[in-house]
């Protein structure tokens, strides 16, 4: 989006007031329970919180602004204190949620939402018409497939505006759309190689962070000398948030461009379910944030759903890089720079990336033999020389 300065001060107020609508919902919970009292439902803090406040005089350029983005705003609150009682509870998956914290006009991002109930429109001439702010100026990427339920306006740390449009879309329609292929692919994500799949195409990591660093250091030194305060400060905090915008937007594009096509091309896709939270603590943290591994995931998982595909995760404690993925031996642990190594039972001579993919596969249950049965790997024959008891020597044993 692209507003003119007369739309950009009537969005900075509605991005104001639907923060100030926010803390207030959750100033008025946090006073219920200090005083014991139970929560105050949703209707009455909206007529506490938006009717009523409008009539008082600290409170009255709440008027300003659509009534639909401070009922959203109100939503909002609600949905964070629903989340975070469902993850005291356990009944939420994924991380503790904390509780619901005060908003300010600091952040990074704002955002505000507009239903329906608040006609807003898209002109003929391509601009989205928003009530109280006027037709702004839209690049679009796509074509609206349907009509949209809300759109929700957001401002990014670089100050760049977008619209997002919440859509009820067709899984028959979605699955319809990628082409039938009975094809199956196991991924094996590292540094030196983004992904090596199992048929051995190796995709290079673009590194969009270690490319972009001289830039980011030149501008976060140049930001780091600036007066607090200044107005020649915020125009080097927004040279430093537009550099990492574009390596975030550089490496967001690459991880949309491969998932894409591997879905389009494979109907089952393994992927090792990798521990990237204990990575990041170690000396590789840059480099394995920057490779972006879980976004990545997660878009093949999402899409796969969608598009009507199989995704399959396997541990993190599979040996993919020590398994021969020939005879099934494994070999033991190797060193991160070992890149070729020999099986020592049936002496081919391995990739380490592509036998990882192709042990991926087979641990997903992908690999497929010649009568068409999907294949697990079978028993593995225990080693010789394998740690444990080996029974009581006969001889004596020194302290």
């Amino acid at each position: 989006m692209y507003p003119e300065p007369g739309q950009r001060l009537a969005l900075a107020r509605a991005f104001g007031c639907a923060r100030v609508v926010y803390n207030d919902a959750v100033r008025a919970r946090e006073d219920a329970r200090r005083a014991g009292e139970p929560f105050p439902s949703a209707g009455a803090l909206s007529q506490k919180l938006i009717t009523q406040a409008k009539q008082t005089p600290g409170r009255s350029w709440l008027g300003e602004v659509s009534a639909v983005v401070l009922q959203q705003s109100l939503r909002d609150a609600e949905s964070a204190y629903r989340n975070f009682f469902a993850s005291l509870k356990g009944e939420r998956k994924g991380a503790t949620c904390g509780a619901p914290r005060f908003k300010s006009r600091k952040d990074s991002r704002q955002s505000i939402r507009f239903t329906a109930n608040a006609r807003w429109s898209v002109t003929a001439s391509g601009r989205l018409n928003l009530p109280k702010i006027g037709a702004v100026k839209v690049k679009w990427s796509r074509t609206l497939p349907a009509q949209p339920s809300s759109v929700t306006v957001i401002k990014d740390a670089a100050g760049r505006y977008f619209a997002s449009f919440a859509i009820d879309t067709d899984a028959a329609a979605d699955a319809t759309r990628m082409p039938d292929t009975d094809q199956s692919v196991g991924i094996d994500l590292g540094l030196t190689h983004f992904a090596v799949l199992s048929d051995g195409t190796k995709i290079d990591s673009p590194r969009f962070l270690r490319r972009a660093e001289k830039k980011l250091k030149k501008a976060q030194r140049e930001l780091s000398r600036k007066q607090k305060g200044s107005k020649n400060r915020e125009k080097a905090r927004l040279k430093v948030a537009r550099a990492h915008a574009q390596v975030a937007d550089a490496r967001r594009e690459f991880h949309h461009q491969l998932s894409t096509k591997l879905i389009s091309d494979n109907q089952a896709i393994g992927v090792e379910d990798l521990a990237v939270r204990g990575l990041a603590r170690t000396r590789l943290a840059k480099s394995v944030h920057d490779a972006g591994w879980s976004a990545f995931v997660h878009m093949l998982e999402y899409k796969a759903a969608r598009y009507g595909r199989t995704l399959v995760r396997i541990g993190r404690f599979t040996p993919t890089s020590q398994t021969c993925s020939t005879c099934g031996i494994n070999d033991g642990r190797k060193p991160l720079n070992v890149r070729e190594w020999t099986c020592t039972a049936c002496g081919t001579l391995h990739d380490r990336d592509h036998n990882a993919a192709i042990n991926v596969k087979t641990a997903a249950g992908l690999a497929v033999s010649a009568c068409g049965a999907p294949v697990r790997p079978g028993l593995v024959p225990a080693q010789r020389e394998e740690t444990g008891s080996h029974g009581i020597p006969t001889e004596p044993c020194a302290a």
